[in-house]
């Protein structure tokens, strides 16, 4: 395991910042590496606190499912990234609550079950000690981006399983965070969460920042 020697703060910015990390080797060699982080970087081998929820919202139509992707202009890559509606903890929020208040805003739709809440998972190691966790729920109401802040420009599609493949099959940039979704709907020809990964929305303390 590499021995992380000093962590330095490069930058002073609200919602994201970079630090660069002094790190010796198993070879014995000293280097460092440029990393972005939401929060103050934890300490090696700490549990981790999770950033994000990502938000799998499958809406019932009839007796069917369909499921619900956002088409979002992100300014890293310069275009549009289809994928699922996301946003930041606040302070003392659960994971739940986080699914409920996002999945409003960015699609205006209802939160009605909650299907599985997961743990916290690494985004992008490379680059950041980002982390995020999967809620996915059952919704209703109608679509709507009203809630929308005057930063986001987003497009709500709802899509049925012949939409998931499409989609998945398609050349549009996909979030990696929402394709293995796709990829498992079009796999199970059906779209749908299966009884036996249903937890419990109860979250530990340790869920919260």
């Amino acid at each position: 395991m590499a021995d992380i020697k000093r962590v330095q703060k490069l930058t002073d910015y609200k919602w994201l910042n970079l630090y660069d990390v002094e790190y010796s080797t198993l070879d014995g060699a000293t280097r460092h590496w440029i990393f972005a982080s939401r929060k103050t970087p934890v300490p090696a081998g700490r549990p981790l606190v999770p950033d994000a929820v990502v938000v799998i919202p499958l809406l019932k139509v009839g007796r069917q499912r369909k499921l619900v992707t956002i088409k979002e202009f992100r300014i890293p890559i310069g275009d549009y990234e289809y994928g699922f509606p996301a946003g930041l903890y606040d302070k003392q929020e659960s994971a739940e609550e986080v699914a409920r208040r996002e999945l409003k805003e960015e699609t205006g739709l209802d939160v009605t079950k909650v299907l599985y809440v997961g743990p916290p998972n690494v985004s992008s190691a490379g680059l950041s000690d980002e982390t995020a966790v999967y809620v996915i729920v059952e919704c209703a109401g109608s679509v709507s981006t009203d809630g929308n802040e005057g930063s986001e420009e987003i497009t709500v599609n709802v899509l049925d399983l012949a939409g998931v493949k499409d989609l998945r099959q398609s050349k549009f940039k996909i979030s990696a965070k929402a394709f293995p979704f796709l990829l498992m709907f079009e796999a199970l020809n059906k779209i749908d969460w299966p009884k036996h990964l249903h937890s419990s929305p109860n979250l530990s303390e340790s869920d919260k920042i």
